[in-house]
């Protein structure tokens, strides 16, 4: 079977969840699919060893700024003709590709969730991309029960065409080095135990209340301190608004985006996860803390509670004083935290790319023949 896919999410330097499925998705697939051949469709040249290289593997680098989705990569696949495209973390060209089966990935509808957690053009292409590749894909696939349970209530997608296909995590393993791991926290200016969120700094990861919730916690331990890595994102200043009116600014650190490597040693070092997410499609960073060894507080919506069960401790992420009491509870409870760092490792054992490349392959199977 040829498979083209749409793989220009999967060489952004700057890689969040969508970006980081995309890549990963794309290797596991080419591993697992050595009868297949695989046509990958991106924007650059991608950095050396990045993707697979292989006698059924072929690279095609459409240099075009504007459109490309739709115009360039729109035209390319209707003049290829693969038996079928996929497109992880994107968009399915518009007005489609004619007769050649798609199946799209959807990662989450947090926007119709909540709208105001989004800039309104920003919220407009969503709602418009999500509602045009869905209706014109062969299948479609939800990386959780809870985006396909959305997938139907809120945009109307036909069950038939939705298959739930977790994702995995992406492991990375830390060097045991005690002092490259001090190097690390002192090149970020991370003084003593922490409490550590991963991700793009948003309204909806809801980081607001998370730093309401550590300011009654940060004297549980001496020299506590938040530490919120991830890229700034849409109303960052008011963050350090609130981090300045609470007096915290010796004790919230933001190192911005952080490396794969890096990103590691800070969740082996950290004393819990917090993660208390308004929505979530799927939440990869509550799953990488727990292989990594660290107790988690998430939240008790969305997708967390399918994906954590009982490896994690829940919370109401409205709930400042919940959320706050769950954070103190992990940071004194030796205990307790020995047994939800057992539980985290028996879980995130579930998720792996391996069976989710398995499982998407026998999707784009099963379009290809319809």
């Amino acid at each position: 079977m040829l498979i083209a896919i749409d793989a220009s999410r999967a060489t952004h330097v700057y890689r969040t969840g969508t970006e980081g499925y995309s890549l990963q998705i794309i290797q596991a697939m080419i591993l697992q699919g050595k009868e297949h051949r695989f046509r990958l469709y991106l924007r650059d040249e991608p950095p050396q060893g990045l993707l697979p290289a292989g006698e059924n593997i072929e690279y095609r680098i459409i240099d075009r700024q504007r459109l490309w989705t739709h115009i360039a990569l729109g035209s390319a696949v209707r003049r290829d003709r693969p038996e079928v495209l996929f497109v992880p973390a994107h968009v399915i060209p518009w007005p489609g590709v004619k007769d050649i089966p798609a199946v799209v990935t959807i990662h989450d509808l947090g926007y119709l969730h909540f709208p105001d957690s989004h800039p309104l053009l920003s919220r407009l292409y969503l709602d418009w991309s999500t509602r045009h590749s869905t209706r014109v894909a062969s299948r479609v696939i939800a990386i959780s029960q809870a985006t396909a349970d959305d997938l139907v209530k809120l945009a109307g997608v036909p069950k038939r065409k939705i298959r739930v296909i977790h994702s995995g995590i992406d492991y990375v393993n830390p060097v045991e080095d005690c002092q490259a791991h001090e190097d690390v926290r002192r090149q970020l200016g991370i003084p003593g135990p922490y409490i550590l969120h991963v991700g793009s700094l948003y309204p909806r990861k809801n980081l607001a209340r998370l730093i309401d919730a550590f300011a009654l916690v940060k004297d549980t331990l001496a020299d506590l301190c938040l530490v919120l890595a991830g890229r700034p994102g849409w109303e960052y200043e008011r963050l350090l608004e609130k981090i300045d009116v609470l007096g915290l600014a010796d004790k919230v650190i933001l190192p911005g985006y952080v490396s794969d490597a890096d990103r590691a040693v800070l969740y082996r070092n950290a004393q819990v996860y917090a993660f208390p997410s308004l929505y979530e499609g799927f939440g990869f960073p509550v799953l990488e803390a727990m292989a990594q060894g660290v107790p988690v507080v998430c939240s008790n919506t969305s997708s967390l509670p399918e994906l954590v069960d009982d490896a994690a401790l829940t919370i109401d992420p409205l709930d400042v004083g919940g959320l706050a009491e769950a954070l103190r509870q992990l940071l004194i409870d030796q205990e307790l935290r020995q047994a939800q760092v057992k539980r985290g490792f028996q879980r995130v054992k579930r998720f792996t790319w391996e069976a989710c490349a398995r499982s998407t392959l026998g999707v784009l199977a099963e379009a290809a023949g319809s």
